[in-house]
């Protein structure tokens, strides 16, 4: 599950950087992408064709996943793919859309741990739907924070993502949200018993948080923006470490 659920993902950022390299939104002056296109020189093609190759290499694994679990998680890979194809390559694509932040979520987040849990116990509870809602709150905050960063390029390339809805300051308040959200979800398992109280060690992510905040507002240069970005996914990685630290102690 580990590898098909990455290679899926790598598949997703490749299809990324080749569609919008095609699509002219980015160049050699863009600033925060991965680059191998326009900066390390990677043949278009070569790109798309790897994409392709790793999507085949993860339905192999899926089919192991399936054998040994159900075939109704083969219907759920093959939407995972589509997704991850579609997310940059069609002629509206999702991540040029508002609802960019809620399939990042809610694939990469709450999907890939509620399928682990099903192909380990054969089932899903309320448990580990609420535990999974903080990771799918927080994917879709490193994409909030990326639109941030772009959101003057993807504006005159007509793009619609939720940051350029809400414009620069209100977009910086979702993401400040969106941070104190998943913070306040531990907090609320806490309280109701759901998890053990270690669960609140994931309160350690609360200051890259702000620090992250504090760098998209007073910040509107590329470069400055992209220091917020990494603080954002920062968060992401401290928050998930510590969350499982609590989880290993309470269990």
């Amino acid at each position: 599950m580990l590898a098909a659920s990455t290679l899926i993902q790598a598949a997703t950022n490749m299809f990324n950087e080749y569609f919008d390299y095609v699509s002219g939104l980015d160049t050699v002056d863009s600033v925060g992408i991965a680059g191998a296109i326009t900066q390390d020189r990677v043949q278009p093609r070569t790109i798309l064709c790897t994409a392709f190759a790793v999507l085949i290499a993860a339905m192999l694994f899926g089919i192991y996943i399936c054998i040994h679990s159900s075939w109704w998680l083969a219907l759920i890979g093959a939407v995972s793919m589509l997704v991850g194809y579609l997310y940059s390559g069609s002629s509206v694509p999702i991540s040029a859309t508002p609802f960019g932040e809620l399939i990042a979520g809610g694939f990469m987040g709450s999907g890939i741990i509620l399928l682990s849990c099903f192909i380990q116990q054969k089932s899903i509870h309320g448990y580990e739907v609420l535990v999974s809602i903080p990771s799918a709150v927080l994917i879709g905050a490193i994409l909030t924070a990326n639109n941030i960063r772009d959101l003057e390029g993807d504006r005159a390339n007509g793009r619609r993502t939720l940051a350029i809805l809400l414009g620069h300051k209100w977009a910086v308040r979702f993401l400040a949200c969106s941070l104190l959200f998943a913070n306040l979800w531990i907090v609320l398992l806490a309280l109701f018993r759901v998890a053990s109280p270690w669960v609140l060690l994931a309160l350690g992510s609360l200051l890259p948080s702000l620090l992250a905040v504090q760098r998209f507002r007073r910040e509107r240069t590329l470069t400055q923006m992209m220091v917020g970005m990494r603080r954002v996914a920062q968060t992401n990685t401290i928050f998930g470490m510590l969350f499982l630290i609590g989880l290993l102690i309470g269990a």
